[in-house]
C-alpha cells in the first residue's frame, strides 16, 4: 500500500475519532473492508497490541500501519497519530469561543451519539473473527462482566482473558482453540 495513501487514510480516522478506540471502526472500513490492507485478525492484535504496552492512547495506529506497509507504514500511523494533537489548540480556542451557542453543544452530542453506534458495530465485526470457539465466548462474556461490573483496568482484564485462553487451551485444546 501507498504509504502516503496510508497516512491520509489514518490520518481521517484519528482526525474523526475523539478518542483511542473510536478510530477503530473507520480504520477497519478503510484498511480491511475498502483497501484490504489489513485482515481483521492483524486489526485485532494491534488493538491488543495498543492497549496492553506503555504509551499514549491509541498506539494501536502505529500498529495499523506497521501491519500495512511495514516500517514507513508505523512511520506514517505515528504521524497520522501526532498531527490531530498539533491542530487541537486551535480547535479547542475555536470550540471555547463558540461553546455557548446551542448548535454547538447539539453537535457535540451528535458526534459523540455516533461514535458510540460506530465503536458497537466494529465490536460485532470484529468479534465474528474472534471469538470462534465456546471458551473464546466464555472468556469475552465473562470479560465483559468483569469491565462493566469493577473498575478493574482494561489491561489486567485483556491480560487475564489472554491467560485464561492458554490455559484452556493446553487443557482443553479442541474447546479453545
Amino acid at each position: 500500500m501507498n504509504v502516503f495513501l496510508l497516512y491520509l487514510l489514518l490520518l481521517k480516522a484519528t482526525v474523526s475519532a475523539f478518542s483511542g478506540m473510536t478510530v477503530i471502526p473507520v480504520m477497519r472500513d478503510e484498511l480491511v473492508v475498502k483497501h484490504h490492507a489489513i485482515t481483521d485478525e492483524q486489526l485485532n492484535t494491534a488493538i491488543v497490541i495498543g492497549r496492553s504496552t506503555p504509551g499514549p492512547n491509541g498506539l494501536h495506529v502505529v500498529c495499523v500501519g506497521y501491519f500495512a506497509a511495514g516500517y514507513p507504514g508505523a512511520l506514517a500511523g505515528l504521524l497520522a497519530l501526532l498531527t490531530p494533537a498539533a491542530l487541537a489548540i486551535p480547535l479547542l480556542r475555536f470550540l471555547q469561543a463558540h461553546q455557548e451557542g446551542r448548535r454547538m453543544r447539539s453537535a457535540i452530542h451528535a458526534v459523540v451519539v455516533a461514535s458510540v453506534g460506530l465503536m458497537v458495530g466494529t465490536a460485532y465485526d470484529l468479534s465474528a473473527s474472534a471469538l470462534t470457539t465456546p471458551a473464546a465466548w466464555g472468556v469475552a462474556a465473562v470479560a465483559l462482566v468483569v469491565l462493566v461490573a469493577s473498575r478493574i483496568d482494561t489491561v489486567w482484564v485483556i491480560a487475564a482473558a489472554a491467560l485464561a485462553m492458554l490455559v484452556l487451551s493446553w487443557f482443553l485444546p479442541g474447546l479453545a482453540v
